[in-house]
């Protein structure tokens, strides 16, 4: 690929510029990237624990239909990245997940955003859990403590690897 000069610059491949982790244009790849990643280990986590179900990209009637459980939603095109769902408790799990590789004001409107639709979401009886992790959360710490302080569960991929997942949901 380099002798190709398929990839012109090394350095700049490997921070991902050249692949679109570093570009506005392209940056729902690092959001798709974060959710395979996460999906693999709550798969992984209802393999292990067979009373839970997933649902990915989970919406209003997808909840209802899989889990005949009636949710409230704050937006007509909400759409959840997970839903998870403990067929014993009857407990769901409602989850969002996202990657920061860079700063910039976004960082500080969802952490906002997410105190609120916790809030909106504890208030049915449902837990709430938010996964997010990258180096762009370094210029963002006061937002993200304060939902940290504020949500039951904001959660990165370290604390998934580690089992926080059993945690949380037994």
């Amino acid at each position: 690929m380099l002798k190709n000069k398929h990839i012109k610059s090394l350095v700049d491949y490997c921070f991902g510029v050249e692949v679109g982790f570093d570009t506005n244009a392209r940056k729902n790849r690092t959001g798709t990237l974060m959710e395979n990643i996460v999906s693999k280990f709550l798969d992984e986590f209802c393999n292990d624990n067979a009373e839970f179900t997933l649902i990915e990209q989970a919406t209003q009637k997808r909840i209802k239909e899989l889990f005949n459980y009636d949710i409230e939603i704050d937006k007509n095109s909400r759409r959840f990245d997970f839903a998870l769902h403990n067929s014993n408790s009857k407990k769901l799990y409602l989850i969002e997940v996202n990657y920061y590789s860079g700063g910039g004001s976004k960082l500080k409107a969802t952490a906002g955003e997410y105190q609120y639709l916790n809030d909106f979401i504890k208030k049915q009886d449902i837990e709430f859990i938010w996964i997010t992790d990258g180096k762009g959360w370094l210029t963002a710490l006061n937002p993200l403590e304060e939902t940290f302080n504020h949500n039951d569960y904001v959660i990165n991929l370290d604390m998934i690897k580690n089992g926080i997942l059993e945690e949380i949901c037994k």
